[in-house]
Formats: structure tokens, C-alpha cells, sequence
């Protein structure tokens, strides 16, 4: 009699997001007022603006002048611009991030008056960077391949392949967590065109003060 073959050894199917390690929380105290207390987290754009939070802030660092300062960015004004160039563009794209956002133009330096010189000043612990200050920034582009996988590791999204992908799936997991239902998008891009065709209205005749006037009223309809 042929004894039966010996079992298999069990293979457990491994998790895309890993747990945290032993002893490791799965929150942490939240790293700006912005942030939640989930890593690579932030809170979406309505909750901020109810809160109060117009405007977001971050530490740069000049590569000329050797300056190191706080700038801010306007939170509503910059999503609009980020958001919507996601939106037109995301399958011309093809998943990659443009050369644009791979090595991004830096901002100009108050001190020495260098243009793209302003680096940001990215923490030491992945779990304090600032990801907002970054996408309103445009300068995620200047994270490191690990941090971005460590983004997308605890957003559960794809983080294997070249940083242009991966740091395309960073642009896009931080709009949606600041918009997730892209409410916030068509309300912003509703406004625009109403302010956009009142100022197609105006007749040339009105003073500057009437101007003004015409396009709430038109843009109050």
C-alpha cells in the first residue's frame, strides 16, 4: 500500500497592507491640524474650511541662502489647481506623473530673491511629513521613493513600479481624500463659470465700480 503523499506545507496569503508591528499603534497623534490620526492621512477639504483651517503651512529650506522659514499656502485656491488638472488630465496621463510634478519648479526665496530654490523640509519619521503642505506645493515630486511608498503603503494603494508611478497614485489618493466624492471639485468649478460668464456679460459702458456690481448680480442669479 503507497503511503499517501505528505501535506503541503499552508501558505498564508500575504496582505497587500501589511498589520503594524508588535507594539506599533495603528494611530498616532496627529502630525498637523490638518492630518488625521492615520498615517498618511488628512482630513477632506470641507472639514477643514468648516474648522476654520483657509490656509496650510510648511518649512522650506533655501538651497541658495541657506534661509529656513515657514510659507503657507491657500488651501481652497491651490486644491482647485491641482484638482483640476488631475481631473483633465488623469488618462493622458496613463498613471504616470508628468515631468512637471517628477521634478518640480521650487518656490522663489523672500531672502535671496532666487527663483526655484525653496526645498521642502521633510521630516525625519515618514509619519510626520507633511502630504498636504506638499500636494498644495506641488512638491511631492521631492519625497524620496520610500516615502511615497510608504504613502501608498498605508492607503492601500499599488506601491511597486518607477516613482512616476507611484508618485502619480500619491497626486491622486490626496485629492480624493480631500474630496472623496469630487463634490468639492464641482462646486469650485461651477463657481468659475458663473464668475467666467458674468464677466463675458459685462457691457463696456459700466465703470469699475459698476462692473463689480453687474457681475454679483449676474453671478447671484
Amino acid at each position: 500500500m503507497v503511503a499517501p503523499p505528505p501535506a503541503a506545507a499552508s501558505r498564508t496569503r500575504r496582505n497587500g497592507r501589511k498589520a503594524p508591528r508588535h507594539g506599533k499603534s495603528p494611530t498616532i497623534p496627529p502630525p498637523y491640524p490638518w492630518a488625521t490620526n492615520h498615517r498618511a492621512t488628512v482630513h477632506n477639504i470641507k472639514h477643514l474650511m468648516d474648522t476654520g483651517i483657509n490656509t496650510i503651512t510648511g518649512v522650506v529650506h533655501c538651497k541658495h541662502c541657506d534661509q529656513e522659514f515657514e510659507i503657507e499656502y491657500d488651501l481652497k485656491k491651490h486644491f482647485y489647481a491641482i484638482s483640476h488638472f488631475v481631473s483633465d488630465n488623469k488618462y493622458i496621463l496613463r498613471d504616470r506623473a508628468p515631468a512637471v510634478w517628477m521634478n518640480p519648479v521650487l518656490p522663489r526665496c523672500k531672502f535671496c530673491g532666487q527663483d526655484n530654490v525653496l526645498k521642502p523640509v521633510m521630516a525625519e519619521k515618514k509619519k510626520a511629513i507633511n502630504w498636504l503642505f506638499l500636494l498644495l506645493g506641488r512638491m511631492l515630486g521631492c519625497c524620496t521613493l520610500e516615502q511615497l511608498k510608504y504613502f501608498c503603503k498605508h492607503t492601500k494603494n499599488h506601491r511597486t513600479g518607477a516613482k512616476d508611478r507611484v508618485l502619480f497614485l500619491t497626486y491622486l489618493a490626496l485629492c480624493k481624500q480631500l474630496d472623496p466624492n469630487g463634490s468639492v471639485l464641482n462646486m469650485l468649478l461651477f463657481v468659475s463659470f458663473r464668475w467666467k460668464f458674468a464677466q463675458d456679460l459685462l457691457p463696456s459702458s459700466l465703470d469699475r465700480s459698476s462692473h463689480l456690481r453687474f457681475q454679483i448680480s449676474v453671478f447671484l442669479l
